[in-house]
């Protein structure tokens, strides 16, 4: 009871904050339209038909009018009937996939367990025609023409990005992995390379044995569903961690020089996307030369290409 009474709580202040923080937006920020979102995307390079995946700072955009709702249905109207878009709605009640692989009596249930990922991916899954796979860490869910297809196998792939994952058919349908007012560090297309070289990748970043965490489908059926905590030293080091901005900007750079990264402004919001293919050849190829997303900064240096 006074877990659940520390929940209400917590979900009061959320609510409060998140109130303060969009009429701060709206007093300072310039206002911004669906149809706005939908024109910078397209100057961009996004087209008719693409597949997205999608990572996304919904305050570097500037006020929207009609909030998160309206810039799903921006993104929506730039890639049309034939694209998908595909959002992150991952849920960990642990904290971390350690933690929450840990929690006691934990069951994934899309059915009634939402996101932790922020307003946007919150208000993606009310979406009408929402499809959203059955996983206990990190569950993906999608909008359009591929979307069944890319979220229906998640709960039987071997590993969190292995293959049947939302992202191991992301990569085989070729998408572009798009960012919105973000930096290229909180990208979990990156894991994909880790899943698909196994022990030829070249840092040790998963645990040895996977926990088997029971999930719901959505016509109650039961899983068994495999997740591999990251090991825990390896995670300060990695690319996402707040001290790793020269990674950031040695991968931004790389992908720049190499040609691959398309950059561009979506509003207020510095963008940038990758097609998948390309994504993962580069990734390949800089771990042939011991680059990850793990590599410190000595490594980078004495690394760096010529």
């Amino acid at each position: 009871m006074l877990n659940g009474l520390k929940q209400a709580v917590k979900s009061v202040i959320h609510k409060v904050e998140q109130k303060r923080r969009e009429e701060e937006l709206k007093q300072t920020q310039p206002h911004v339209t669906s149809g706005q979102i939908t024109e910078d995307l397209h100057k961009m390079g996004i087209q008719k038909g693409d597949i997205l995946f999608i990572h996304s700072s919904l305050k570097s955009l500037g006020y929207v009018d009609g909030g998160p709702t309206a810039v799903i249905q921006g993104l929506l109207d730039a890639v049309g009937p034939d694209g998908t878009l595909l959002l992150p709605t991952y849920y960990m009640p642990g904290g971390s996939i350690l933690g929450t692989c840990q929690l006691e009596g934990y069951v994934f249930d899309p059915r009634i367990h939402g996101t932790n990922m922020g307003a946007m991916p919150e208000a993606f899954l009310r979406f009408s025609g929402v499809h959203r796979s059955i996983h206990p860490t990190h569950s993906v869910s999608a909008i359009g023409k591929h979307a069944k297809y890319l979220t229906e196998a998640h709960h039987l792939a071997p590993s969190v990005f292995g293959k049947g994952s939302p992202w191991q058919r992301f990569h085989e349908l070729n998408g572009k992995v798009l960012g919105i007012g973000i930096s290229m560090g909180p990208v979990t297309f990156y894991h994909l390379l880790e899943d698909t070289l196994g022990e030829k990748f070249p840092v040790k970043v998963w645990e040895d044995e996977p926990y088997r965490i029971p999930c719901k489908g959505w016509n109650d059926e039961d899983y068994l569903v495999p997740v591999r905590p990251y090991r825990p030293e390896v995670t300060p080091n990695r690319i996402d961690h707040k001290s790793r901005e020269d990674l950031r900007q040695f991968i931004w750079d790389d992908f720049s020089q190499e040609g691959i990264l398309i950059s561009g402004s979506v509003c207020s919001a510095k963008s940038w996307f990758v097609h998948a293919d390309r994504f993962l050849d580069r990734l390949r190829s800089l771990a042939e030369r011991n680059i990850t997303i793990y590599s410190d900064a000595e490594h980078l240096s004495s690394n760096s290409k010529n």
